[in-house]
Parts: structure tokens; C-alpha cells; sequence
């Protein structure tokens, strides 16, 4: 079997090392990898959110299963992609659809996710440049620590933990002003 791992990190290189040890792979593709990769697996330069090239890549090398690490091709729509064209849908892709990827690249979904369907979280609003001073009076409603988040992808960042009300408040003006 043929294997393509989509990425570039610590992750992905795990993903190679260990699916490089199965009988079952014949040929190891990781876009675009990195040192570490390239030592089990064949390297290819190739963008993880350029769905056209990992296309090509895909029927040209005849890979068979297409393992998904970041999350931005995910949240960017590639197991949607492939399951929308008529060469790729019966490859294998392992990593969520778009929408379910949401989960990971939209805070505000997913806590509105959780609320919706009863899943404990923390309490939470979410604010705009628009309503910073509803944001100030949200803090003061609540005990320390103070957990602000961005929305959107932040690659394993984007969350600010302060103890201090006054300091959360600034950062929640940084974020959003």
C-alpha cells in the first residue's frame, strides 16, 4: 500500500515512523516532511493546503490511504475535496470533514457545540472590536483565572491564561482592537 502523511511537524514524523514499520506499505510519502521524515519516507515538496498538487501526487504515486496531521487542511476542507472528486473518493483519508474539523478551527463553534448539546465547558462569550467594554464587564463577573482565546486556527497557541483582571482586560483590548 501507498501512503501519503500530510504535514511537517514532530507529529508527522511520528505517523512515518511507526506506519514505515508495518509489511504493509510499500511506498512512504510525506508532504512536504521534514529531516526527520526524510530519513523513513520520501519527502515531497508540496504545500499540505495545495489540493490540487497533492491530487496529482496522489494518482501519479497511486496512494491508496492519505493520513491528515495539521489542522489547517482539515479545517480548509481536503477529506471534503477528495470525497468531491470522482478520482480520489474511494481513497482512504484519515483526519474529519470540514465541518467536523470545525470543532478544532473555530473556538466560538465549539463551545456553542458543547452548549448546544449539554457537553460541560467553562462559561464563555465571545466578543468583537465592536463589544470590548461587554467583554470588560463579562471578566468582572468572573474569579480568576482568566482563559481568553482567539477564534480560529492558532497552531496549539491563541489561548491567554491571567490571574489578573486588569491585565485580562488589556489582553482581551490586544486581541480584539
Amino acid at each position: 500500500m501507498n501512503i501519503l502523511i500530510l504535514g511537517s511537524g514532530g507529529r508527522e514524523h511520528t505517523f512515518a515512523w511507526k506506519i514505515a514499520q508495518s509489511e504493509k506499505v510499500s511506498k512512504l510519502f510525506v508532504a512536504p516532511g521534514n529531516a526527520g521524515t526524510n530519513k523513513i519516507a520520501t519527502n515531497v515538496p508540496i504545500g499540505v493546503n495545495d489540493f490540487e498538487e497533492i491530487k496529482t501526487l496522489v494518482l501519479k504515486e497511486n496512494i491508496q490511504l492519505v493520513v491528515v496531521g495539521p489542522e489547517d487542511p482539515l479545517v480548509n476542507g481536503i477529506h471534503d475535496f477528495f470525497l468531491d472528486d470522482n478520482e480520489l473518493k474511494n481513497i482512504a483519508v484519515i483526519g474529519p470533514e470540514k465541518l467536523a474539523a470545525t470543532l478544532e478551527g473555530s473556538k466560538e463553534f465549539a463551545k456553542e457545540f458543547m452548549m448546544r448539546h449539554q457537553i460541560p465547558t467553562a462559561q464563555y462569550k465571545s466578543f468583537t472590536s465592536e463589544t470590548v467594554e461587554e467583554g470588560f464587564k463579562f471578566l468582572e463577573q468572573l474569579n480568576p483565572p482568566y482563559v481568553l482565546k482567539a477564534d480560529g486556527l492558532a497552531a496549539g497557541k491563541g489561548v491567554v491564561i491571567l490571574n489578573d483582571l486588569d491585565d485580562a482586560k488589556n489582553e482581551l483590548k490586544s486581541m480584539l482592537v
